[in-house]
């Protein structure tokens, strides 16, 4: 297979000036990492410890088989909103390798709001179960879950996709054969007291774990019944009273041992499918692409140097090189596992966008997974570009992404705006993973275009409210940052428009982990027909 070479001069003062603006993008990121680590703060983490309660990646570490990774998902959901009294939206959710079985771990935080669920942490759940069932992977819950909100039941409660929802899942994928596994930690009260009951088994800890349908204070509203939390519902009433409970605990450390055991007791093969090679190391070394890619997203990037620095020895067969050439299409091997890769180099014109198509129709033909990187504008617009039939052309790639049997990931290293994004596997086309650098921007509208559109409106109404220079020129700032601030990758990843904002440096580690869970179902079904455009 071809290998691509780098054009990029590590020696030039670009590379250092890009690699030390990048610096400050990651170093802001780690920032912001250590607000989603620090919980519930300091007070609350005390409190915790207190009761004898490990803290929830505590748990998280136990559960997970020694030296293998867990990927988190959304870490900085809900960052910038509620005052950023919500870190990581209350929820730590992840895939972890558990006695050797690849498995999604949903985990409340009782030290953010008790465990409570909020919109951000109704939507970070649901995301994590959505990956399970597609995948077809184990759930496990570590919960230690205060219910619904209730200041904010119309944002959780009664809609598909709230609370409810999570339940609903739960169920489906349990009938499904996908298996639902629980450790129970804390009080499960009402809405939270269902995760565990609608597990296939579950185990709960001595002392601080509770289940019951209404707590000790809604029993006595209630039934004027004066009952304390242990006897209500008690991890000893229920593993010897109401059988309710599968497994007792006399410790967190022993109950996330018994959870270990459940695990390794599924008898749920994982066995991977496809070309999976041995795995080589690219040629050019991927520390580099913070001096790569840089900070300008006006400034051209040739996403082949991203691609050489992920891919198996930087080998890459391409698919028509010369046609079509503002979108790089190819064939590869990360970590060992085949992707076709569908990148972004431009504007998408009505020839790439041909090209990325026919390329989707090979790979959903051979079976290999599509790894979409998007850095574009969007699809051409103009005279020119519309005789030359970019209305159809583009919905054609957006039907041919949208009906692709094999799984499809996502990384926006750039720009992401308007249909590009849609044509591109953005997120309303439901990737099976989608992640973003810090650097990359996600919009209906980049702001120089989006700005210049609102202007032009402004400006046109005038004679019906005329407006100063000054007043125009304020009007102005204040759309650009509108557009800027809503399509900063924070405030995309804080309401979980992605799963996360990566270090280009992981970028490898991360795709081949995605890749790797993918593969463990086969993507095409013999009953669904092959689709040509």
């Amino acid at each position: 297979m071809a290998v691509l070479k780098s054009q990029i001069d590590r020696d030039a003062p670009s590379f250092a000036a890009n690699a030390s603006a990048y610096g400050a993008l990651l170093a802001d990121l780690f920032e912001k990492y250590e607000w989603a680590l620090a919980g519930g703060g300091a007070k609350m983490i005390a409190r915790h410890h207190q009761r004898d309660k490990l803290l929830v990646r505590d748990r998280i570490d136990l559960l997970v088989d020694p030296l293998t990774p867990f990927l988190e998902l959304s870490p900085l959901a809900a960052w910038g909103i509620y005052g950023n009294s919500l870190p990581s939206a209350g929820i730590v959710t992840g895939i972890g390798t558990v006695r050797g079985v690849t498995c999604v771990i949903i985990a409340n935080d009782a030290t953010v709001k008790g465990g409570s669920f909020y919109k951000e942490t109704v939507r970070k759940h649901i995301r994590a179960q959505d990956i399970a069932w597609e995948n077809r992977l184990p759930v496990v819950y570590l919960v230690d879950c205060g219910g619904a909100n209730l200041q904010n039941l119309e944002d959780v409660f009664p809609d598909q996709e709230h609370f409810g929802g999570t339940f609903y899942r739960q169920c489906r994928m349990s009938a499904e054969g996908v298996p639902q596994l629980a450790a129970v930690f804390g009080e499960c009260t009402a809405g939270g007291a269902y995760i565990p009951a609608l597990a296939d088994e579950f185990v709960m800890v001595a002392g601080n774990s509770s289940i019951h349908l209404g707590g000790p204070q809604i029993v006595k509203a209630a039934i004027s019944e004066v009952v304390d939390r242990d006897t209500l519902g008690g991890a000893a009433m229920h593993a010897t009273v109401s059988g309710v409970a599968d497994h007792y605990a006399a410790s967190e450390r022993e109950a996330i041992s018994r959870l270990r055991d459940m695990v390794g007791a599924l008898n749920y093969a994982q066995p991977l499918s496809g070309d999976v090679r041995m795995a080589s190391q690219p040629l050019y070394d991927i520390a580099d692409l913070p001096g790569v890619v840089g900070t300008d997203l006006t400034r051209p990037l040739d996403q082949r140097e991203i691609i050489a620095r992920i891919v198996d020895g930087s080998e890459f067969h391409e698919f028509k090189p010369l046609f079509g050439e503002t979108l790089v299409c190819g064939f590869a091997h990360i970590e060992g596992l085949p992707v076709g890769i569908i990148a972004n180099n431009g504007v998408l014109f009505s020839n790439s966008t041909l090209k990325g198509v026919h390329f989707i129709e090979l790979c959903d033909q051979r079976s290999v997974p599509i790894l979409f990187l998007q850095n574009t504008t969007g699809f051409m617009v103009g005279s020119d570009a519309e005789r030359g039939g970019i209305a159809k052309n583009s919905a054609k790639l957006v039907y041919a992404v949208s009906n692709a049997r094999v799984p499809r990931y996502t990384l926006v290293t750039g720009g992401s705006y308007g249909a590009g994004n849609y044509g591109m596997s953005g997120r309303g086309f439901r990737p099976r993973f989608m992640f973003m650098w810090p650097n990359a921007r996600l919009g209906g509208m980049n702001p120089d275009v989006g700005s210049s559109v609102l202007m032009d409106l402004r400006r046109a109404s005038i004679s019906r409210n005329a407006a100063t220079v000054e007043e125009l020129a304020a009007y102005e700032a204040d759309l650009r940052h509108m557009f800027e601030s809503k399509s900063d990758p924070y405030y995309c990843t804080a309401r979980i428009w992605d799963d996360g904002i990566i270090d280009p440096r992981d970028t490898r580690t991360v795709l081949a982990l995605c890749l790797a869970t993918g593969a463990m179902r086969p993507s095409i079904q013999a009953n669904r027909p092959v689709y040509r455009m």
